[in-house]
């Protein structure tokens, strides 16, 4: 239980952080006196570590510890948000921010594979993780939006770094009490293809995966501002009617979205992948022009669609890594989807500053769901679902 529960606020806290800056960045925008662009580029290169170092992060996992790596995560995240709180100009939080990428990009090579050695309905588990990710992010509109609209925009800082070191040493004080450990038998594998296949998998895998990080990236950089330009009658002049709405979309799709962890464990994963494409590029469409509660909806659904594939995503991994080197694969996963969040950032970023509107953002976006879905489209063909074969398996 105690596993579960540091496994899943750890994901809550990792996105809640990642989120969070482009809430903060709406108060920093009239504090400073710096326009937005400029302003959203200080978390490129935080967004960019958050990738590139989830692939030293899963390789230490898998010769050190899991959970260790999720403290050294706790505590580092918090002091990071401790020096942002205390930043006098955008030097200073830049490093800030980008220790926030560096700790934050422990989580996804080391706790998924975590979670998944140690549960047995593994797309259950991993709807319900996703769960507290979401949440997370969900999280970050309404949190920042409080704190600064109450406090400031350094206690919207300060406050999750105090929690976050909280955690991290709670989290020590079980590990070294023995409540805490890490599965030694690893599942992997079952899929019975040979080399070419596996191969193809990662091929495709390797382009999809890009592309789910960087929709859901871009749309996490866009709907803030998205928000403040078309509804602003609704949200008003500070930023935590932006928070709210943000999260809205996330927290209502954070608790609809294990219904996907259900349906990789019941049907095959390729199916069930590439339905969240195909789903996913008209929603993103009608985002280009929506207004009024239409966008809020739009919005919380393509949230809400992407998040509910990452359980077959993860799966699809899982099932075709080597055992001995899952935090190894999952780390080059999290390289590539997290890698996309400062390409999004950028894209968005110069989107804004050429004029162009976020009606082309949103319609860049369908197009890439479109791309993606012909790609999983050539992953090999299932008999029958993981749940499917471990059943088999334990008969």
């Amino acid at each position: 239980m105690l596993t579960v529960g540091f496994a899943a606020v750890g994901h809550s806290a990792m996105h809640l952080l990642a989120a969070y800056y482009f809430v903060v960045v709406l108060a920093l925008e009239r504090d400073w006196g710096l326009p937005y662009h400029e302003l959203i580029e200080l978390w490129t290169l935080g967004a960019l570590l958050v990738g590139l170092c989830a692939l030293p992060a899963g390789w230490i996992a898998d010769r050190w510890s899991a959970p260790g790596m999720l403290v050294v995560m706790f505590l580092g995240m918090g002091l990071a948000c401790v020096i942002c709180a205390r930043a006098e100009g955008p030097g200073s939080l830049l490093a800030g921010l980008t220790l926030i990428g560096v700790f934050a990009s422990i989580y996804h090579p080391v706790g998924i594979p975590w979670v998944v050695r140690s549960t047995t309905a593994k797309g259950k588990a991993l709807g319900f993780n996703n769960i507290f990710g979401s949440l997370g992010v969900a999280g970050s509109g309404l949190v920042a939006g409080f704190l600064i609209d109450n406090f400031g925009w350094r206690m919207s800082f300060m406050v999750p770094g105090v929690v976050l070191v909280i955690l991290g040493v709670a989290m020590a004080a079980c590990l070294g009490a023995g409540l805490i450990g890490d599965a030694e038998h690893v599942e992997s594998g079952g899929h019975g293809g040979g080399r070419s296949e596996v191969v193809r998998v990662f091929a495709i895998l390797l382009v999809t995966m890009f592309a789910m990080g960087f929709i859901y990236n871009t749309g996490q950089a866009a709907f803030p501002k998205v928000f403040d330009l078309r509804l602003h009658e609704w949200v008003g002049e500070g930023t935590l009617g932006v928070g709210v709405l943000i999260s809205v979309v996330y927290g209502v799709s954070a608790f609809v979205q294990i219904i996907g962890g259900h349906l990789a464990d019941r049907y095959p994963l390729k199916w069930v992948y590439l339905g969240s494409f195909i789903v996913q590029a008209p929603i993103l469409a009608f985002l280009a022009s929506a207004l009024g509660l239409p966008l809020v909806i739009s919005a919380t659904l393509a949230v809400l669609v992407s998040t509910s594939a990452l359980p077959a995503e993860n799966l699809l991994l899982a099932r075709y890594a080597p055992r001995e080197h899952q935090g190894l694969v999952f780390g080059l996963k999290f390289v590539l989807a997290f890698g996309a969040a400062p390409l999004a950032i950028a894209f968005v970023a110069r989107i804004l500053e050429q004029g162009h509107g976020l009606s082309f953002v949103f319609m860049s976006l369908a197009a890439l769901a479109g791309v993606a879905a012909l790609a999983v489209s050539g992953l090999p063909a299932e008999r029958l679902p993981v749940g499917a074969l471990e059943a088999a398996d334990a008969d």
